[in-house]
């Protein structure tokens, strides 16, 4: 693909205001989006005027909210490893300190708008369509994905959501949606085709803007019976053409079905929500495409914001995890390995610094992985206390690009993209 075609997306909001242009001009696809949230993105771009004055009506999606069970999930769930919330499973952290630097599939975390579908692999086909395309459009099946020459990308997949709930607990605020704390994320080696051979073959005109993958999981229904259809957002052409991957296989073996087999989008370090499960269809598109998933949700909105939300989100923010069990009892005059992991999308974590006394010293930990983007670091630190008492462990990221944890994280109501330090309670007896 020539250089011009790949650089034409740099920055997500320039992106953002060409799409809601050609959408002005009539040449845009919004399907599932309100007329309200196009006024929104449209006044965000200064363009409101000259709106039409139909788009097809939907409403604004149910939040998760916790349950006992994770309904839908195939794997199980043992309450060591997980803790249920909705049709999701939020992977306990302190879990992770027994295992390597990937995530097995027994600990990795589960995200599901409805319930995990059991898809044939020797039936199931990927259809790559659309004016983004010469010629019809072109069907794939899993044999000729594995085919194609493989790729291996070592990553993490982490919900936008994931430390949602330290909003509340940790900074008092309200917001909606699952009430992740940090184990919304998971590691694993990654092996498939690149979606860039797949759109290639498929006929990849130079004037295409946006691909748009749909799952096969069953369409997403709201609390008030609004039907969005299937999971989908869509992609500019310049990320997809750079390292996304079809993937078919996690940690050497065969992707298992809660985790999007028999093929899924990886797309590294981006939001989960754009590394689509089960995938079936990719629409390729030589017009700015929308969905709900790019315009109602994974946009940031709240006093901090303008009314009509910010850009829709793309890379991962930087952060810290500690592998203790919550309230941790440590006992005194012992030494302690401390563990966790830290990560960034947009660089490579440089340094990371624990406090054991809520942030009046600090010292630097251990980095026990070679630095890569789009993948975590293991660290570690020794801890001998002397004092008796409830105290706050802090760990803390510094990634490539300079950026650093901040104390607290900017509030949208949302719960998107908490980057801040965790105060991790610990009791030394």
């Amino acid at each position: 693909m020539p250089t011009d075609v790949r650089e034409t997306v740099v920055d997500e909001a320039a992106y953002d205001r060409r799409r809601l242009r050609q959408w002005l001009a009539g040449r845009a696809h919004a399907d599932g989006v309100t007329r309200r949230d196009l006024m929104r993105l449209l006044a965000a771009a200064g363009l409101a005027t000259g709106l039409p004055a139909t788009l097809p009506a939907t409403a604004r999606a149910a939040t998760d909210t916790p349950s006992a069970s994770a309904a839908g999930i195939v794997k199980p769930l043992p309450e060591e490893w997980f803790t249920a919330r909705g049709t999701n499973a939020e992977t306990n952290f302190a879990s992770l300190a027994a295992t390597g630097h990937h995530t097995p599939v027994s600990h990795f975390f589960v995200r599901n708008h409805t319930s995990t579908p059991l898809l044939d692999p020797a039936t199931w086909k990927l259809t790559v369509q659309g004016s983004g395309l010469a010629g019809g459009g072109r069907d794939f099946t899993l044999a000729d994905l594995e085919r194609l020459p493989a790729v291996t990308r070592s990553c993490f997949v982490e919900c936008a959501g994931n430390g949602r709930s330290y909003f509340t607990s940790q900074q008092g605020q309200n917001v909606s949606g699952t009430a992740w704390t940090l184990g919304a994320i998971g590691s694993a080696r990654w092996r498939g085709a690149r979606l860039a051979d797949v759109l290639r073959m498929s006929g990849l005109r130079r004037d295409a803007v946006d691909v748009l993958p749909r799952g096969l999981d069953a369409e997403y229904v709201t609390a008030d019976g609004t039907n969005l259809g299937r999971v989908r957002r869509p992609l500019p052409v310049a990320k997809a053409l750079d390292d996304v991957i079809l993937a078919y296989e996690m940690n050497g073996e065969p992707l298992p079905p809660d985790h999007g087999a028999p093929v899924r989008l990886i797309v590294p370090s981006w939001i989960g929500i754009a590394s689509i499960k089960w995938v079936g269809d990719i629409e390729v598109s030589s017009e700015p495409l929308f969905s709900p998933w790019n315009t109602d949700f994974y946009r940031l909105f709240g006093d901090a914001y303008p009314p009509e939300g910010s850009s829709p989100l793309s890379r991962q923010t930087i952060k810290s995890a500690i592998e203790l069990p919550w309230n941790a009892h440590l006992p005194a005059h012992t030494s302690h390995r401390l563990t966790g992991r830290s990560w960034s999308g947009a660089g490579t974590i440089a340094r990371v610094e624990i406090s054991t006394d809520a942030g009046h010293t600090w010292r630097r930990a251990r980095l026990h992985d070679t630095p890569r983007r789009a993948d975590w670091v293991r660290w570690s630190t020794s801890w001998r206390p002397t004092t008796t008492g409830p105290t706050t462990v802090l760990a803390q990221a510094t990634d490539t690009t300079g950026r650093t944890q901040p104390s607290a994280t900017q509030h949208n109501t949302q719960g998107y993209l908490f980057d801040a330090v965790v105060q991790h309670p610990v009791t030394v007896v």
